[in-house]
Order: structure tokens, then C-alpha cells, then sequence
């Protein structure tokens, strides 16, 4: 038993180192294989990298240009104008004046250090809403509108429709050539220029009920002597005998104000068509926010 077990432990000990010394065929071939595979996949894995790569860095440069190319043309298409930027206005035509609004008076300093007092009146945008032919209406003239309305009635609305709005307020002006008008054109306050003469007219201030001495500037009675109910008394009103009535049109008291008025010779002492405003040397009738016709003068 003893030389038997010696036996079986040398072969078993000549197989491991066999074993571990020399590989078997099944060993090998199965080395060979696990070695193909690793190559294989090697091979898979770092092809398409490097094919990723290569594309990756064909790419990257045209991509850019690209987005260069389209970026200024996005931004000239959408470019805001800056905030100091000045629109440009297209040149005026010629027509005799336009309406206003009476915005109120204050004081132009000039450059020379004078201080002038205006008035400051808002002028247009008025719209041409109707274009008057010899033919059809037997003069030529401009009909303009002013100042938007809310409620007008259907006749209203249906003459001016064709102007594109509604308007509180028309009215006709003279015209050198017609054929610079159409219905629907905005006309701005560019119409005058800085030292333009003009004239303004409107309807002045109502006053109310008021005596000779306020409505015509009488000088009243005596103040003394016994006068102690004439100090603002108008006077004789006309003779007794002859005419023996009062002729029309005395000064006396009555409604004072809220009549049609027109201030000739003023000067126009700033034109600014960006803010449609006209400051006009000195005063013109009416309220703050009263309508004016301004019409040049020769």
C-alpha cells in the first residue's frame, strides 16, 4: 500500500507540473481564441473613436462659420435704432397752415440771452380727409382732420372713412398743387419754420356778463363831488331829442369773451416736428386746450 500511494503521488505530481510547465492543446487553443476576441474587440472599439473624432474635428470649423455668417445679417434685420437717433421727416408740402392745439404759454430763452415769451401749440398730425377739385366742388382746397374722435355720426363716419379714422375736428385750407395730396396723408408741424410769419386765429376766453369798464375799458364817473354810484357807470348812452334812440353797436355792458379772433404778425419761434410743436411769439386767443387755426402770412 505504501508503494502504491508513492506511486499515485509522483503521477500527480507529474501532472501538475506538466500541467503548469507545458500547456495542453484545449489550453492553447483556448488562449489562442480569448486573444482573437480581445484583438477583435479592440479593433471595434477603437475604430469608430477614432472616426467620431475624426468627423468631430471636420465639424467643429464649419459650424462656426456658419453661425458667423448668419449672426450680423440676424442682427441688421433687427437692429434697434439707438435712443439718441432722430427720424427722418419727409419735406412738407405747400398748403396755407394747418390746426392746432393751445397747449399754454411760457418763456424761449433765445441764444443771444433774451427771454421771449410764447405760446406753445401742438400742431397735427392732421390728415387729409377730403381732396376738393375744381371740377366737383368748384375751388381747389385741402380738407384736414385733427385730433381723434370716439363717437361721430354715420354721415361722419362715411365721408371719413376712406382717411383711415374719425376726427373731432375739419377744416380747409388752400393748396398750390393738389397733386401732392391724397386722402389719408399726414401732414406734420415741419409745414412752418423757425421766423415763418403767421397768424392765429380762435375763440377767446369767455368772460361772462361784464360792464363798460371791464368789456371796453371806460374810465368810469368822478369819484368825488357828490359821485357815489358813478365811479364804473358807462355815461350817456346817446342825445334825447335827436336821434332820440341809441344807434347799434354802442359800447355797452354785455357777453364778454367767447368770440372768433385773429392775431396777425406773430412769428414762429421754434419749429420742432419730432414733438409736433410750434412756439409761437407772444399770445393767441383762447383757453389751454382750445383748437387754433395757424395760417402762414406774406
Amino acid at each position: 500500500m505504501d508503494e502504491q500511494d508513492k506511486q499515485d503521488n509522483s503521477e500527480q505530481d507529474d501532472a501538475g507540473v506538466k500541467s503548469e510547465g507545458e500547456a495542453t492543446p484545449e489550453a492553447s487553443a483556448a488562449d489562442e481564441t480569448s486573444a482573437e476576441v480581445a484583438e477583435v474587440a479592440t479593433e471595434e472599439t477603437e475604430v469608430p473613436a477614432a472616426d467620431e473624432s475624426a468627423d468631430a474635428v471636420e465639424e467643429e470649423p464649419e459650424a462656426p462659420a456658419a453661425d458667423v455668417s448668419d449672426e450680423p445679417a440676424a442682427q441688421e434685420e433687427t437692429a434697434p435704432a439707438p435712443p439718441g437717433a432722430v427720424e427722418e421727416i419727409s419735406p412738407a408740402p405747400e398748403m396755407s397752415g394747418l390746426i392746432g392745439r393751445k397747449i399754454g404759454m411760457t418763456t424761449y430763452y433765445t441764444d443771444d440771452g433774451r427771454a421771449v415769451p410764447v405760446t406753445a401749440v401742438e400742431v397735427g398730425p392732421c390728415v387729409v380727409t377730403q381732396v376738393k377739385t375744381e371740377q366737383r366742388n368748384g375751388y381747389e382746397a385741402i380738407q384736414v382732420g385733427f385730433l381723434a374722435a370716439k363717437n361721430v355720426n354715420k354721415p361722419m363716419a362715411g365721408h371719413m372713412e376712406r382717411s383711415g379714422g374719425r376726427f373731432r375736428h375739419l377744416q380747409e385750407f388752400q393748396v398750390k398743387d393738389l397733386g401732392e395730396f391724397e386722402v389719408g396723408q399726414q401732414i406734420l408741424a415741419n409745414l412752418f419754420e423757425t421766423g415763418d410769419k403767421v397768424k392765429v386765429s380762435g375763440v377767446t376766453k369767455g368772460k361772462g356778463f361784464a360792464g363798460g369798464v371791464k368789456r371796453w375799458g371806460f374810465a368810469g364817473g368822478p369819484k368825488t363831488h357828490g359821485q357815489s354810484d358813478r365811479h364804473r357807470s358807462p355815461g350817456s348812452i346817446g342825445a334825447g331829442s335827436s336821434p332820440g334812440r341809441v344807434w347799434p353797436g354802442t359800447k355797452m355792458a354785455g357777453h364778454y369773451g367767447a368770440a372768433n379772433v385773429t392775431q396777425r404778425g406773430l412769428q414762429v419761434i421754434l419749429s420742432d416736428p419730432q414733438r409736433n410743436l410750434v412756439l409761437i411769439g407772444g399770445a393767441v386767443p383762447g383757453h389751454r386746450n382750445s383748437i387754433v387755426r395757424i395760417e402762414k402770412q406774406a
